[in-house]
């Protein structure tokens, strides 16, 4: 079925207008769309980023979107075209995007932490200042120590 598409914040301030006559919930095989209705249209919630039909993967979570999100207590189910033996979608971007946000999580954690060490050693005087000749010194050496480990390993 290929039916126009609304995006979620178009459909959310015709919610919040009191403009939508109605929903039906549309079963699909692997899950259920939301179809909206105001004036004489009817469009499908689009997914996020995309204007292609979103699809819940069951009744309730639907159900729950068009009754908490769009406010509307009384709406159709159609479970014409519903297959439950449908293979379910797979996100395999999912996966990597979670672990990529836990590590970012753990890393923000711990600069944080080396942050506030170094603060309160500032404070209690352990983390003292490198004058600057010191400074110049140690950074010279530094470099010295990367340039000879570029030319020993060829990078």
């Amino acid at each position: 079925m290929s039916l126009e598409t609304i995006d979620g914040k178009a459909v959310k301030n015709l919610a919040g207008a009191h403009a939508l006559n109605g929903a039906v919930v549309l079963g699909q095989p692997g899950g259920f769309a939301v179809l909206v209705k105001y004036g004489v249209n009817e469009r499908a919630v689009a997914a996020q980023r995309s204007r292609r039909m979103r699809i819940w993967r069951n009744l309730n979570t639907a159900a729950a979107y068009v009754r908490d999100e769009l406010g509307l207590a009384r709406f159709e189910i159609d479970m014409t075209a519903h297959d439950p033996a449908a293979v379910e979608r797979k996100r395999p971007d999912t996966a990597e995007r979670q672990r990529q946000i836990h590590e970012a999580a753990e890393h923000d954690t711990w600069f944080r932490g080396e942050v506030q060490k170094a603060l309160d050693g500032i404070k209690d005087g352990s983390n003292a200042a490198i004058p600057g000749d010191e400074w110049a010194e140690r950074a010279k050496a530094k470099r010295a120590e990367l340039q000879r480990r570029i030319m020993t390993n060829g990078h």
